[in-house]
Order: C-alpha cells, then structure tokens, then sequence
C-alpha cells in the first residue's frame, strides 16, 4: 500500500514538475514563431505573423472537446465579430497532440470549425510547438499583440469561463478597446481556467 501511495505521490511530482517547466510568455514579448506555417481547417497554410494585421492580433489555444471551450463558444464568436468589425488578426490554436488520432485529429477540427462558424484559421500546432513557444497551458487560453506585435494582455476571455452568462469582467474585449484607443492595458495578464493542453 505504502509503495502504491509513494508511487501516485512521485508520478503527481513529476506533472507538477512538467507543467512548471512552461513559463508563460512575458508581457512585451514579441510574437514567437511567427512565420511557422500551420495548416487549417480550409486547407491552407497560416503563420501567425501573416494572419497580424496592422491593428494586432488575438492568438486563441483551443479544442474540440474540453467543457470550458464548449461553454465559451459565443464569447469566442462575440470576439470574432468584434476582431472582424475591428480590423484585428485572429487565430485559434488546437495543440492537443496527444489526442490527435481521437477527438482533436485534423477531420474533427474541421467539423467542429464548421459546426461552430468559425470565422478565423482553426489550425493544427504540431507536437504543441506553439503552445511550448507561448508557454499555454489551458484551453480556452488567450494572447493579445497590439500593432507592434508586442503581447499586451494574456490568460483569459472572461472571469467566470465555467458560466459566461455570470462574467462581469470581459478582459480580453477590455484590453482590445484599450489598445484600439491606445490607453494602458489593465490588467495585462489575469489566470486561464480551463482543460490543460493534451501534449504527446
């Protein structure tokens, strides 16, 4: 018994230890692996520097399955409208490479991008290579670059994603208007909720 209870002990141990070891991206960065080419779910190849435009760039980890996503799906649309309406870049991100023969494989994403009307590149991050770059942890999960393409706001939609209809602070669609306007953005980084990313 005490072998079993040390051996669930160590193997917490060693998840902890794993995920601790992607530090988030720093505020001020630049966009990482901008012109990696990523393919999406209407089949043509997407990098993020390409898919910036000169009002910036909303970078979205997402997935097929997890509950948060599923519930956050019309804040996600309400912010592909307003990145639309508003003339910012905007790409969703499934970097769940551990489940890519099962629910997150490329012909689930594309059923679910058009189940959902997704209106931006739904792509596919191979081995997590961007989620590694960003440091992402969670799904849904954002990343906000203003027209410089340096990172102004990071973590979540909104502070309630287990029960939008309850959200009383919209932190990404506050930290857009910020930057549209060109006043601080605050706060800059709140926490993710959600299902942790599935890497192989």
């Amino acid at each position: 018994m005490k072998k079993i209870l040390l051996a669930g002990l160590l193997f917490t141990a060693v998840q902890s230890y794993a995920q601790s070891t992607f530090e988030t991206l720093a505020i001020g960065s630049t966009i990482p692996m901008g012109d990696v080419n990523m393919k999406s779910t209407d089949g043509k190849q997407v990098s993020l520097n390409n898919a910036k435009t000169d009002n910036g760039l909303i970078v979205m980890f997402s997935c097929n399955t997890c509950p948060y996503v599923i519930k956050s799906q019309p804040r996600t649309k309400e912010v592909m409208e307003y990145a639309k309406a508003h003339e910012i870049g905007m790409v969703i991100i499934n970097s769940n490479e551990a489940q890519r023969g099962e629910a997150d494989s490329y012909e689930a994403m594309v059923k679910y991008a058009k189940k959902q009307g997704y209106t931006v590149p739904y792509v596919v991050d191979e081995k997590s290579k961007l989620a590694d770059a960003f440091g992402a942890s969670h799904t849904p999960e954002v990343f906000l670059f203003d027209a410089n393409g340096k990172l102004i706001y990071k973590g979540a939609m909104e502070d309630n994603p287990g029960s939008p209809a309850d959200s009383k602070e919209m932190y990404l669609k506050k930290a857009m208007d910020n930057m549209l306007a060109e006043l601080p953005v605050d706060p800059n980084t709140t926490k993710s909720i959600g299902c942790s990313i599935k890497r192989s």
